[in-house]
């Protein structure tokens, strides 16, 4: 038997330069870096990001105090809320913020780090022009005829040398005059030198003073280098070729409290210098090994063509009756997810953030800050399962560097040991509450975020993994819970209160989300510490898991509740569906084991429709998957593409926001692989558009690779790659399975409509449905 190994990809592409950054630009970058490609033709603007870039924080003008009283606590404010709430049913978010919210200062901003200008001499008239980026390279790049002569522009952020490289050429000698520049924000202090074919710049921002350095390197092959009329300049005459190369830093540490590391501008220096050492192939070569080797991990084929048009006729079209093209857009898009998260997350940066690593303001939506209450979780909802686990590991640095400015937060504001975070958090530790009623308390969010750590062993099995990163930040997540639970009266049970459902209704004791997220966390940590042999914490969680409320009822309109008490409204089509937490990303419910709380569900699901912004849409694609529904599942990914997509296929929240990316990535994915139940599925929810295709290594929990192929809406043949030794557990659709190598059938026991069967570690399985002939 064999799958294909890769699926053409169509690149992006435009057949003009960019005029608006947010809907038309080119985005490549290295994780802690990032650019955005205009490609003029004259003038190129490349927009220049580094990630820890922000106002804000403890050195800030402004004062800054983590969103925790400075002095004193804030539990007199939370016993009056429980105790409203417990009296009246229910409160106000209004009325709730104004006793528990607070006034945040020196929050910060995510900042642009500048732009690179590049001034190109030409003349005549230009033809031919093409701006695109290969998925399957990371490089972007713009050609054009001008005058006679073939021009070309490649650009890409190298990972392992960690400098942005854009290389310049022409089909003739001696054709390139190019005056490259650096403009910076007047936010900041910047002092430029100009050493030879060398530009620097270094300063500190005026609000916090967080000292920066960029330095930008010059290499020609022909022509003369110039002097240039300004300090921010480089000139050269007359080239053959030309590279440009880029690197920035700051003074950014994640060391709580000071957040202050060393100075930036010796390590812009050295890594700049080491990589002008290299010839540009070398360079090039670098990037592709190592952007390769996780890209190419993954290919999918659903029957798309090597489609002419645009990308931004691909996106008008989608869905007016071109099949193949509807297909090319859909593996695009998805793809186009794997590259943003490969961009936008590697290790040694911080995670990616609401847009990525990608900002072209320095007051940018929402701060370009870290949300907390599902949008820092779905940036990484596609990285296990579409094999991008490297990318997860600056979102578990993350975790970790929250966990002791959290530790105050849960002491201050509710009384409790263990860590926590709200709604929202920027790189400067905070893990307080701020005053907006509709979304300020969230104090579930820590529980969600471990998940994500528990999740990452499931996927890998990695004990030692468990054992000194996730645990330890699972158990005093729940640490949290076991002081900040408290009893309902009504029925004994443990409840959080006060609890919000984001981002409407009332403030009220137990809602579905916060009670859906708690079990999950005492669930994922007693299995922990089971695995770890922590007896004593796993008894302790025993005993609260009896008594703690589930967050799961059904409503007298067939509904998934969202509140304890029955209050839902038929009518609303809020983008919020968080109680349904339950079904995804948790694992609570499903089809095949609770089969009255999925279908109660599916009423909620219909109730609130199929629109929303773009990560509503996006995590509604996830559910739909969940409910084994790939035809619904699909519809929505459809209304995500006509109501939730930019030209340059950025979600569209509005404004850009680069979760609905990584959540439709993610459902994707899940309609063709689920294994969050214990057990594997193979396409259990195959929309029926996509008759035909295949898919290889997408990875499964237990340590598994699997590739699938299917032809009239039904597998034909998978591959199962185990990566440790021992049982892995099918769902059965009457399959038959051999050992790869020997062809030999492999002994199995069925039931309850699962298959179980040994492996072997480094050993590939094959599974063919009964009814086929046999294993080829």
């Amino acid at each position: 038997m064999t799958l294909p190994a890769t699926a053409d990809v169509v690149p992006l592409w435009f057949d003009s330069p960019a005029v608006d950054w947010e809907r038309e630009g080119l985005p490549i970058g290295n994780g802690a870096m990032g650019a955005v490609i205009f490609g003029g033709v004259e003038r190129d603007r490349i927009q220049l990001n580094e990630k820890s870039l922000w106002t804000g924080g403890p050195d800030s003008k402004q004062g800054y105090d983590f969103g925790v009283p400075p002095n004193g606590n804030q539990h007199k404010a939370l016993a009056k809320t429980q105790k409203i709430i417990a009296e009246q049913g229910r409160m106000t978010p209004e009325a709730a913020a104004e006793l528990m919210g607070r006034d945040i200062k020196g929050y910060g901003n995510y900042q642009t780090f500048g732009d690179l200008y590049l001034e190109v001499a030409g003349e005549g008239e230009v033809s031919a022009y093409r701006r695109e980026l290969d998925l399957t390279t990371g490089v972007a790049s713009v050609s054009y005829r001008q005058g006679g002569i073939s021009y070309r522009r490649e650009y890409f952020y190298s990972y392992p040398d960690q400098v942005l490289v854009v290389q310049l050429s022409a089909d003739q000698a001696a054709q390139l005059n190019i005056n490259a520049s650096l403009d910076i924000p007047d936010n900041r202090s910047q002092r430029f030198v100009r050493q030879g074919s060398s530009l620097t710049v270094q300063g500190a921002l005026n609000d916090n003073q967080l000292t920066y350095a960029g330095k930008l390197t010059l290499r020609h092959k022909g022509g003369k280098l110039q002097v240039a009329d300004a300090d921010t300049e480089l000139h050269i005459l007359a080239a053959d070729e030309v590279t440009l190369l880029f690197s920035a830093a700051t003074g950014y540490a994640p060391k709580y409290p000071s957040y202050r590391g060393a100075n930036p501008e010796p390590r812009v220096n050295s890594v700049v210098n080491a990589a002008a050492a290299q010839p540009y192939q070398q360079l090039r070569e670098r990037h592709l090994s190592d952007y390769q080797t996780l890209f190419s991990r993954v290919a999918l084929d659903v029957g798309q063509i090597e489609a002419e048009d645009t990308t931004a006729q691909l996106l008008a079209n989608y869905g007016q009756g071109n099949a193949a093209a509807d297909r090319t857009l859909e593996t695009l898009y998805f793809q186009f997810g794997r590259y943003l998260l490969i961009s936008s997350s590697r290790a040694g940066s911080l995670p990616a953030n609401l847009q990525g690593v990608w900002n072209h303001s320095n007051t940018p939506p929402w701060n370009a800050d870290y949300h907390v209450n599902i949008n820092l979780q779905m940036n990484y909802w596609p990285a296990m399962v579409t094999n991008l686990a490297e990318t997860s590991e600056p979102l578990y640095a993350f975790i970790d560097s929250l966990i002791e400015p959290g530790r105050v937060s849960a002491q201050k504001l509710l009384g409790a040991r263990g860590w926590t975070l709200f709604l929202n958090t920027n790189i400067w530790g905070f893990t307080g509450v701020i005053a907006w009623p509709t979304a300020f308390w969230q104090p579930e969010a820590a529980a969600w975020l471990t998940r994500q750590y528990f999740d990452y062993y499931r996927f890998t099995q990695d004990e030692v993994f468990l054992r000194e990163r996730a645990y330890p930040a699972m158990k005093e997540a729940t640490l949290f819970w076991l002081d900040a639970l408290v009893t309902d009266p009504r029925d004994g049970t443990l409840v959080v209160s006060p609890s919000f459902s984001p981002e409407h209704g009332d403030f009220t004791v137990a809602a579905a989300m916060s009670q859906q997220i708690v079990a999950e966390l005492l669930r994922n940590t007693l299995e922990a510490a089971n695995i770890l042999g922590d007896t004593a914490f796993a008894k302790q969680l025993i005993v609260v898991q009896a008594k703690l409320d589930s967050g799961l009822r059904i409503g007298h309109w067939g509904q998934l509740q969202e509140w304890k008490a029955d209050l839902d409204d038929p009518d609303s089509q809020h983008r919020h569906v968080s109680h349904l937490y339950a079904l995804h990303p948790g694992r609570t419910i499903s089809v095949a084991d609770t089969p009255a709380l999925a279908q109660a569900a599916k009423v909620s699901l219909n109730a609130r429709g199929d629109g929303g912004t773009g990560w509503s849409q996006a995590w509604k694609i996830n559910f739909w998957a969940r409910l084994a529904d790939g035809d619904r599942a699909h519809k929505v990914l459809s209304e995500q593409f006509k109501r939730s997509t930019l030209p340059n296929l950025w979600d569209n929240h509005p404004p850009f926001q680069i979760d609905g990316n990584f959540g439709a990535t993610a459902g994707i994915a899940e309609m063709l692989l689920q294994s969050h139940t214990g057990s594997i599925a193979l396409l259990p929810a195959l929309p029926s558009v996509w008759s035909k295709g295949s898919v290889t290594g997408l990875r499964a929990r237990g340590d598994v690779t699997v590739d699938i192929a299917w032809q009239d809406g039904k597998l034909i043949r998978a591959s199962l790659l185990a990566g440790r030794s021992g049982e892995l557990v099918l769902r059965d659709y009457g399959y038959k399975i051999a050992e790869a190598d020997t062809g030999r059938e492999v002994t199995t026991r069925s039931k309850d409509g699962i298959i179980v069967f040994s492996t072997k570690a480094g050993k590939r399985y094959h599974i063919m449905p009964k009814a086929l002939a046999a294993f080829e």
